[in-house]
Protein backbone atom coordinates (compact mmCIF):
# COMPACT_ATOMS: atom_id res chain seq x y z
CA UNK A 1 0.00 0.00 0.00
CA UNK A 2 1.50 3.18 -0.89
CA UNK A 3 1.21 6.41 1.41
CA UNK A 4 -1.61 8.58 0.47
CA UNK A 5 -2.38 6.52 -2.39
CA UNK A 6 -4.91 8.06 -4.97
CA UNK A 7 -7.55 5.34 -4.18
CA UNK A 8 -7.28 6.50 -0.28
CA UNK A 9 -7.73 10.18 -1.26
CA UNK A 10 -9.82 9.78 -3.09
CA UNK A 11 -12.18 7.79 -0.72
CA UNK A 12 -10.96 10.04 2.47
CA UNK A 13 -12.10 13.17 0.15
CA UNK A 14 -15.60 11.32 -0.44
CA UNK A 15 -16.13 11.10 3.79
CA UNK A 16 -15.06 14.72 3.89
CA UNK A 17 -17.46 15.53 1.37
CA UNK A 18 -20.12 13.67 3.41
CA UNK A 19 -18.59 15.50 6.36
CA UNK A 20 -18.85 19.38 5.38
CA UNK A 21 -22.04 18.97 3.34
CA UNK A 22 -24.57 21.61 4.93
CA UNK A 23 -21.40 23.07 6.97
CA UNK A 24 -20.79 26.07 4.51
CA UNK A 25 -20.73 29.43 6.63
CA UNK A 26 -19.17 32.65 6.25
CA UNK A 27 -16.06 31.43 7.64
CA UNK A 28 -12.93 33.21 5.81
CA UNK A 29 -10.60 30.38 6.70
CA UNK A 30 -10.68 26.94 7.85
CA UNK A 31 -8.13 25.64 9.75
CA UNK A 32 -6.99 21.72 10.39
CA UNK A 33 -5.75 21.37 13.74
CA UNK A 34 -4.02 17.73 16.02
CA UNK A 35 -3.44 17.36 19.35
CA UNK A 36 0.01 17.56 19.74
CA UNK A 37 0.77 19.83 22.55
CA UNK A 38 2.79 22.90 21.36
CA UNK A 39 2.70 26.72 22.84
CA UNK A 40 0.74 28.10 19.44
CA UNK A 41 -2.50 26.34 21.31
CA UNK A 42 -2.65 29.32 23.35
CA UNK A 43 -2.84 31.79 20.98
CA UNK A 44 -5.76 29.43 19.62
CA UNK A 45 -7.90 29.19 22.49
CA UNK A 46 -7.29 32.82 23.34
CA UNK A 47 -8.34 34.14 19.56
CA UNK A 48 -5.17 35.80 19.14
CA UNK A 49 -5.03 33.94 15.08
CA UNK A 50 -8.66 35.30 14.79
CA UNK A 51 -7.71 39.23 15.93
CA UNK A 52 -4.10 39.16 13.89
CA UNK A 53 -5.65 38.18 10.65
CA UNK A 54 -9.17 39.43 10.97
CA UNK A 55 -10.42 36.66 9.34
CA UNK A 56 -13.36 34.39 10.54
CA UNK A 57 -11.50 31.03 11.01
CA UNK A 58 -13.29 27.76 11.56
CA UNK A 59 -10.73 25.28 13.67
CA UNK A 60 -11.31 21.77 12.93
CA UNK A 61 -9.46 19.11 14.64
CA UNK A 62 -8.25 16.19 13.36
CA UNK A 63 -6.59 12.87 14.42
CA UNK A 64 -4.08 12.27 11.62
CA UNK A 65 -2.12 14.31 8.97
CA UNK A 66 -2.99 12.19 5.90
CA UNK A 67 -6.81 13.16 7.23
CA UNK A 68 -5.40 16.54 7.18
CA UNK A 69 -4.03 16.44 3.81
CA UNK A 70 -6.99 14.77 2.19
CA UNK A 71 -8.91 18.06 3.33
CA UNK A 72 -6.79 20.05 2.12
CA UNK A 73 -6.69 18.51 -1.19
CA UNK A 74 -10.25 18.47 -1.24
CA UNK A 75 -10.51 22.23 -0.83
CA UNK A 76 -12.54 21.49 2.63
CA UNK A 77 -8.95 22.88 4.29
CA UNK A 78 -6.97 25.78 3.30
CA UNK A 79 -4.38 25.53 6.54
CA UNK A 80 -3.26 22.53 8.45
CA UNK A 81 -0.92 20.86 10.81
CA UNK A 82 0.92 18.06 9.33
CA UNK A 83 4.00 15.41 10.14
CA UNK A 84 7.11 15.59 7.46
CA UNK A 85 5.50 12.11 6.72
CA UNK A 86 2.51 13.21 5.07
CA UNK A 87 3.75 16.34 4.60
CA UNK A 88 6.71 14.24 1.95
CA UNK A 89 3.75 12.20 0.21
CA UNK A 90 1.19 14.30 0.17
CA UNK A 91 4.35 16.75 -1.86
CA UNK A 92 5.30 13.49 -4.06
CA UNK A 93 2.26 13.53 -5.55
CA UNK A 94 1.96 16.72 -6.18
CA UNK A 95 -1.01 18.16 -3.72
CA UNK A 96 -1.21 22.10 -4.43
CA UNK A 97 0.56 22.99 -1.26
CA UNK A 98 3.16 24.59 0.77
CA UNK A 99 5.34 24.36 3.58
CA UNK A 100 5.34 28.06 5.53
CA UNK A 101 6.63 27.14 9.68
CA UNK A 102 8.42 24.38 11.00
CA UNK A 103 5.88 23.58 13.70
CA UNK A 104 8.38 21.68 15.76
CA UNK A 105 11.28 19.48 15.71
CA UNK A 106 9.96 16.62 17.11
CA UNK A 107 11.49 14.68 19.90
CA UNK A 108 10.46 12.66 23.66
CA UNK A 109 6.56 13.48 22.53
CA UNK A 110 6.50 10.64 19.81
CA UNK A 111 7.22 7.10 21.62
CA UNK A 112 7.43 3.30 20.95
CA UNK A 113 5.46 1.98 24.01
CA UNK A 114 5.11 -2.15 24.46
CA UNK A 115 2.73 -3.07 26.60
CA UNK A 116 3.20 -4.71 29.72
CA UNK A 117 3.05 -8.63 29.69
CA UNK A 118 3.17 -8.57 26.02
CA UNK A 119 6.76 -10.24 26.16
CA UNK A 120 8.61 -7.65 23.89
CA UNK A 121 11.86 -6.74 25.71
CA UNK A 122 14.52 -6.40 23.22
CA UNK A 123 13.80 -5.29 19.16
CA UNK A 124 13.79 -9.12 18.25
CA UNK A 125 10.69 -9.68 19.79
CA UNK A 126 8.80 -7.66 17.69
CA UNK A 127 8.12 -10.21 15.28
CA UNK A 128 5.22 -11.73 15.19
CA UNK A 129 3.66 -8.98 17.31
CA UNK A 130 0.72 -6.03 16.94
CA UNK A 131 1.96 -3.29 16.48
CA UNK A 132 -0.83 -0.34 16.44
CA UNK A 133 0.48 3.19 14.51
CA UNK A 134 -1.79 6.03 12.33
CA UNK A 135 -0.56 5.43 8.64
CA UNK A 136 0.86 8.16 6.76
CA UNK A 137 1.80 9.55 10.28
CA UNK A 138 5.75 10.45 11.53
CA UNK A 139 5.52 8.14 13.71
CA UNK A 140 4.88 5.36 10.97
CA UNK A 141 7.38 6.96 9.58
CA UNK A 142 9.57 6.23 12.40
CA UNK A 143 8.84 2.83 13.41
CA UNK A 144 9.84 1.78 10.09
CA UNK A 145 12.89 3.64 10.26
CA UNK A 146 13.63 2.13 14.13
CA UNK A 147 12.64 -1.56 12.46
CA UNK A 148 15.07 -0.57 9.30
CA UNK A 149 17.63 0.38 12.47
CA UNK A 150 17.25 -3.02 14.57
CA UNK A 151 17.35 -5.12 11.10
CA UNK A 152 13.75 -6.64 11.57
CA UNK A 153 11.74 -7.08 8.41
CA UNK A 154 8.48 -5.04 8.77
CA UNK A 155 7.20 -7.52 6.95
CA UNK A 156 7.80 -9.86 10.25
CA UNK A 157 5.84 -7.28 12.25
CA UNK A 158 1.81 -7.31 12.35
CA UNK A 159 1.90 -3.43 11.82
CA UNK A 160 -1.68 -2.03 12.28
CA UNK A 161 -3.91 1.22 10.74
CA UNK A 162 -5.42 2.59 14.01
CA UNK A 163 -5.71 6.15 14.77
CA UNK A 164 -4.67 7.49 18.47
CA UNK A 165 -8.28 6.96 19.99
CA UNK A 166 -8.60 3.93 19.05
CA UNK A 167 -4.87 3.10 19.52
CA UNK A 168 -5.47 3.96 23.03
CA UNK A 169 -8.72 1.84 23.85
CA UNK A 170 -7.17 -1.22 21.80
CA UNK A 171 -3.91 -0.43 24.05
CA UNK A 172 -5.98 -1.02 27.23
CA UNK A 173 -7.92 -3.83 25.90
CA UNK A 174 -4.78 -5.57 25.24
CA UNK A 175 -5.68 -6.49 21.70
CA UNK A 176 -1.95 -4.71 20.20
CA UNK A 177 1.06 -5.80 21.79
CA UNK A 178 2.60 -1.92 21.40
CA UNK A 179 2.33 1.30 19.85
CA UNK A 180 3.84 4.37 18.17
CA UNK A 181 1.65 7.02 18.74
CA UNK A 182 2.13 10.97 20.80
CA UNK A 183 -0.42 12.32 22.98
CA UNK A 184 -3.20 11.99 24.53
CA UNK A 185 -3.61 8.35 23.33
CA UNK A 186 0.53 8.12 24.22
CA UNK A 187 0.09 9.43 28.31
CA UNK A 188 -2.86 7.07 28.37
CA UNK A 189 -0.76 3.71 27.13
CA UNK A 190 2.23 4.75 29.29
CA UNK A 191 -0.01 4.05 32.19
CA UNK A 192 0.11 0.40 31.37
CA UNK A 193 3.16 -0.08 29.40
CA UNK A 194 6.80 1.41 28.90
CA UNK A 195 8.31 3.53 26.55
CA UNK A 196 10.57 1.28 24.13
CA UNK A 197 12.19 4.07 22.24
CA UNK A 198 11.15 7.77 21.03
CA UNK A 199 11.60 9.78 17.94
CA UNK A 200 14.38 11.54 19.74
CA UNK A 201 16.44 8.56 19.39
CA UNK A 202 15.53 7.70 15.94
CA UNK A 203 16.20 11.18 14.67
CA UNK A 204 20.16 9.92 16.33
CA UNK A 205 19.89 7.26 14.00
CA UNK A 206 19.34 9.59 10.82
CA UNK A 207 14.97 9.21 10.77
CA UNK A 208 14.82 12.96 12.12
CA UNK A 209 11.03 13.84 12.23
CA UNK A 210 8.96 17.56 12.48
CA UNK A 211 5.62 18.76 11.90
CA UNK A 212 5.00 21.88 9.88
CA UNK A 213 1.66 24.89 9.64
CA UNK A 214 1.09 23.81 5.49
CA UNK A 215 -1.38 26.19 3.31
CA UNK A 216 -2.84 25.67 -0.33
CA UNK A 217 -0.83 27.34 -3.05
CA UNK A 218 -3.79 29.30 -3.88
CA UNK A 219 -5.02 30.75 -1.01
CA UNK A 220 -1.87 31.79 0.17
CA UNK A 221 -1.32 33.61 -3.00
CA UNK A 222 -4.93 35.14 -2.80
CA UNK A 223 -4.77 36.35 0.73
CA UNK A 224 -0.76 36.28 2.14
CA UNK A 225 -1.39 38.82 4.87
CA UNK A 226 -3.34 36.15 6.43
CA UNK A 227 -1.01 33.67 6.21
CA UNK A 228 2.09 36.10 7.12
CA UNK A 229 -0.13 37.09 10.35
CA UNK A 230 -0.43 33.26 11.56
CA UNK A 231 3.43 33.47 11.06
CA UNK A 232 3.45 36.09 13.30
CA UNK A 233 1.13 35.12 15.84
CA UNK A 234 2.97 31.69 16.17
CA UNK A 235 6.38 33.03 16.27
CA UNK A 236 5.07 35.60 19.35
CA UNK A 237 3.52 32.22 21.01
CA UNK A 238 6.93 30.06 20.77
CA UNK A 239 9.21 33.17 21.82
CA UNK A 240 6.78 33.97 24.64
CA UNK A 241 7.23 29.93 25.94
CA UNK A 242 10.59 29.95 25.29
CA UNK A 243 10.89 33.38 27.66
CA UNK A 244 8.26 32.21 30.11
CA UNK A 245 7.79 28.25 29.61
CA UNK A 246 10.08 27.17 32.09
CA UNK A 247 7.56 28.74 35.07
CA UNK A 248 4.68 27.02 33.62
CA UNK A 249 3.13 24.33 35.94
CA UNK A 250 -0.15 22.61 35.60
CA UNK A 251 -1.88 25.66 37.58
CA UNK A 252 -0.71 27.85 34.48
CA UNK A 253 -3.45 29.46 32.41
CA UNK A 254 -1.32 28.65 29.02
CA UNK A 255 -1.26 25.12 30.28
CA UNK A 256 -4.87 24.69 30.91
CA UNK A 257 -5.53 26.17 27.29
CA UNK A 258 -3.19 24.14 25.94
CA UNK A 259 -4.61 20.92 27.81
CA UNK A 260 -8.25 21.65 27.21
CA UNK A 261 -7.55 21.67 23.12
CA UNK A 262 -5.70 18.81 23.22
CA UNK A 263 -7.30 16.37 25.92
CA UNK A 264 -3.38 16.06 27.50
CA UNK A 265 -3.64 16.10 31.30
CA UNK A 266 -2.67 19.38 32.73
CA UNK A 267 -0.26 17.56 34.96
CA UNK A 268 1.56 16.35 31.58
CA UNK A 269 1.73 19.08 29.46
CA UNK A 270 4.72 21.08 30.55
CA UNK A 271 6.71 17.60 30.34
CA UNK A 272 4.71 17.31 26.74
CA UNK A 273 6.14 20.83 25.60
CA UNK A 274 9.61 19.68 26.64
CA UNK A 275 9.62 16.65 24.34
CA UNK A 276 9.94 18.83 20.89
CA UNK A 277 11.68 22.39 19.84
CA UNK A 278 9.56 24.76 18.55
CA UNK A 279 11.58 26.73 16.12
CA UNK A 280 11.43 30.64 16.85
CA UNK A 281 10.76 33.40 13.75
CA UNK A 282 14.90 33.72 12.99
CA UNK A 283 15.47 30.06 12.81
CA UNK A 284 12.61 29.06 10.28
CA UNK A 285 14.39 32.04 8.08
CA UNK A 286 17.83 30.02 8.39
CA UNK A 287 19.31 27.66 6.26
CA UNK A 288 18.27 24.91 8.76
CA UNK A 289 14.78 25.04 8.30
CA UNK A 290 12.61 27.06 5.44
CA UNK A 291 15.88 28.51 3.88
CA UNK A 292 17.44 24.85 2.63
CA UNK A 293 17.24 22.47 5.34
CA UNK A 294 13.23 21.48 5.05
CA UNK A 295 13.34 21.19 1.35
CA UNK A 296 15.99 18.80 2.03
CA UNK A 297 14.28 17.15 5.04
CA UNK A 298 11.49 16.51 2.73
CA UNK A 299 13.33 14.90 0.13
CA UNK A 300 14.94 12.68 2.29
CA UNK A 301 11.63 11.64 3.91
CA UNK A 302 10.33 11.18 0.46
CA UNK A 303 13.38 8.27 0.13
CA UNK A 304 12.74 6.60 2.62
CA UNK A 305 8.74 6.45 1.80
CA UNK A 306 9.91 5.17 -1.62
CA UNK A 307 12.32 2.51 -0.45
CA UNK A 308 9.99 1.20 1.79
CA UNK A 309 7.45 1.12 -1.10
CA UNK A 310 4.91 3.36 0.84
CA UNK A 311 4.98 6.18 -2.31
CA UNK A 312 5.30 5.50 -6.11
CA UNK A 313 8.08 8.20 -7.07
CA UNK A 314 10.37 10.68 -5.53
CA UNK A 315 10.12 14.67 -7.12
CA UNK A 316 13.23 16.11 -8.43
CA UNK A 317 12.58 19.04 -6.63
CA UNK A 318 10.74 19.87 -3.33
CA UNK A 319 11.15 23.56 -3.05
CA UNK A 320 7.99 24.29 -4.52
CA UNK A 321 6.59 22.73 -1.46
CA UNK A 322 8.29 25.06 0.88
CA UNK A 323 8.00 29.07 0.97
CA UNK A 324 10.08 31.58 3.30
CA UNK A 325 7.99 34.17 1.72
CA UNK A 326 5.48 34.08 5.06
CA UNK A 327 7.90 33.86 7.46
CA UNK A 328 9.90 37.31 5.83
CA UNK A 329 6.88 39.23 5.44
CA UNK A 330 5.80 38.31 9.47
CA UNK A 331 9.29 39.82 10.19
CA UNK A 332 8.37 42.87 9.03
CA UNK A 333 5.34 42.98 10.63
CA UNK A 334 4.70 44.98 14.06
Amino acid sequence: MSFLSRRALLAATAVLGLFTAGLAHAADVTIAYQTGADPAKVAQADGAYEKATKASIDWRKFDSGADVIAAIASGAVQIGYVGSSPLAAAASREVPIETFYVAALLGDAEALVVRNGAGIAKPEDFKGKKVAVPFVSTTHYSLLAALKHWGVDPRSVEILNLRPPEIAAAFTRGDIDAAYVWDPALGKIKENGKVFTSSAQVAKWGAPTFDAWIVRKDFAQKHPEIVAQFVKVTADSYADYAKNGASWTAASPQVAAIAKLTGAKPEEVPDLLKGNQFPLLKEQLSEALLGGGTVEALAKTAAFLKEQGRIDAVLKDYGPYVSRTPAEQAAKLN
